[in-house]
């Protein structure tokens, strides 16, 4: 077995709390056991984060121990993305209090700190815990947080509202034994939203809401999506889930995971390298024969979306009211700016905020009357309501600041990169936006294969035998979304490389190449695939 496997067997992650509270919380980081530390933290949220000073170039050659911080980045889970006003502000308090006023929202919807002490973990649990929130397996070989459509609810083009599914399983089966022992990470995604806003085609487990002919709404099942180094988008089992049989299909999922998912090798320890080889008409098989008792019905699939997924901008909801999509810088923000939030939705009276798997956050119940003060209000925060395309569309993973994995860095960059294009860029238009997403390493917690321009982070060499920071560029991929019927990874050009500080010289080129070479309707990521490699260049 391979280490991670050996260390589960010892004992069960969850069980790593008790320690923290009872020993590792009063005695001090030099205390923890190293099995706890690079292991089992993971199952409540905590991560070691990068020792400042280490460079990119020494990444992968220096253990844990030497390349680690003694504190902690935090991971609270958020599934569907919900929360409340008051939620917001324990989530603000606790960064201002714990986390030198940072704060991260993440593509997969949580909230994330960092600068955590292992001494203040019990008291930020208790306020976490008082407020109805939580990091029980946030991180590790678990289900983590559940993607869900940030709209859930409140759309009036909603198919099914997935909140009941996404609370029965996290009442049911987050943070049971049952399944705090997977090979490894497994990600899932629930919308019964027509925008396809969970990014399903890269989750282990999806659930996409469909209308069937006979049987109404529901939903339509897709396995063994995820990225990082070797990437594989989610297959359709073309079976149709109904609401009440949604939470057992999923747990029937998770226990193919659990009991037929590899753990011999790491780097093969995914559900979607079991996908790829049984597939899904297999799959589907031992799901109803071994775990649900029974045949699902044949279904649809999605119908492509009509709307964006990211939800920017101010939109009316099924009751009347209004909910306003803001983009931060690249999902960071801080505690003194979730706690002005919270403040703003006080003033317009709601109490109700989404993040999204898009970096974005959602305000809603807003009156009709007040649409404008408040988006002015959160202009005023740097929270955009009608941001540019550049701002709009651009994701970045945490990146060498935090992370251990990283090789550069990646939110600064993003940021500065935004501000060069919308200088350079100031009164062209786009036909759509055109999606950029930076990450610091290959493992792509951006999700840099399925963006217009994706970026891989790596040490480039220069002209005098040294290196810089650059990135590995893809083009053209991208997921289902209203400008694009059908998922799609990006193109990799062999040698297409860019120094992290020509990065807007590059993407404003290549943009400006696309608008005058473009058909009439192409797309970005189409006109990638058309043309020469040397126009990509």
């Amino acid at each position: 077995m391979n280490p991670n496997e050996v260390f589960k067997q010892a004992d069960d992650g969850l069980n790593v709390r008790t320690r923290i509270e009872e020993v590792y919380s009063r005695e001090g980081f030099d205390s923890i056991d190293p099995q706890d530390l690079h292991g089992r933290f993971r199952w409540w949220g905590l991560y070691t984060q990068r020792r400042p000073g280490i460079d990119g170039g020494r990444t992968g050659s220096l253990s844990d121990a030497e390349i680690e911080d003694k504190y902690f980045m935090m991971r609270v889970r958020l599934d569907g993305g919900a929360l409340t006003r008051e939620q917001l502000r324990v989530l603000g308090q606790i960064s201002a209090d714990f986390a030198r006023d940072s704060a991260d929202i993440t593509d997969r919807q949580n909230i994330q700190y960092h600068w955590i002490r292992v001494e203040d973990v019990p008291e930020i649990w208790r306020r976490l815990e008082d407020a109805g929130l939580d990091t029980v397996e946030a991180c590790g070989d678990v289900p983590r947080v559940i993607l869900g459509s940030p709209l859930a609810g409140i759309a009036a083009d909603e198919i099914i509202d997935p909140t009941p599914v996404i609370e029965r399983i996290k009442s049911t089966w987050i943070g049971s034994p049952e399944f705090s022992n997977l090979p490894r990470k497994y990600k899932t995604a629930i919308t019964g939203h027509p925008s396809l806003d969970v990014v399903h085609e890269i989750n282990d487990c999806a659930l996409v809401g469909v209308v069937h002919p006979e049987l109404g709404p529901g939903y339509d099942l897709w396995v063994g999506g995820a990225l990082s180094v070797v990437p594989f988008l989610g297959k359709r089992l073309g079976a149709f889930v109904t609401e009440e049989q949604a939470p057992e299909v999923w747990k029937g999922v998770t226990s193919i995971f659990r009991d037929y998912g590899y753990r011999r090798l790491r780097n093969r320890a995914r559900l979607k390298f079991l996908v790829q080889d049984w597939g899904p008409e297999k799959f589907r098989q031992v799901l109803q024969d071994e775990y649900l008792g029974y045949e699902l019905a044949d279904g649809p699939a999605p119908q492509k979306a009509a709307t964006p997924g990211d939800h920017i901008g101010v939109h009316r909801q099924k009751d009347g009211r209004f909910y306003i999509g803001v983009a931060p810088r690249v999902g960071r923000v801080s505690g003194a700016k979730l706690l002005a939030l919270a403040d703003v939705m006080a003033k317009y009276g709601s109490d109700r905020l989404r993040t999204t798997p898009h970096q974005k956050l959602v305000v809603l119940d807003i009156e009709e009357a007040d649409v404008e003060s408040a988006v002015a209000d959160l202009d005023a925060l740097d929270l955009q309501a009608r941001p540019s395309a550049f701002r709009r569309s651009t994701v970045a993973c945490t990146g060498i600041e935090y992370c251990k994995l990283a090789i550069v860095e990646t939110k600064r960059t993003a940021s500065d990169t935004i501000d060069e294009l919308e200088r350079r860029l100031d009164g062209v238009e786009l036909p759509h936006p055109i999606s950029m997403h930076v990450n610091g390493c290959p493992n792509s917690c951006a999700r840099i294969q399925t963006a217009d321009i994706g970026l891989k982070g790596q040490l480039l060499p220069t002209e005098d035998g040294g290196q810089k920071p650059g990135y590995q560029v893809h083009l053209g991929g991208g997921l289902a979304a209203d400008d694009r019927a059908e998922a799609g990874l990006g193109r990799t050009v062999r040698g297409l490389k860019v120094f992290q500080d020509d990065l807007a010289d590059y993407v404003e080129k290549l943009v400006r190449r696309f608008l005058a070479q473009r058909t009439e309707n192409e797309t970005f990521a189409e006109w990638t695939h058309r043309v020469e490699e040397s126009e990509l260049a």
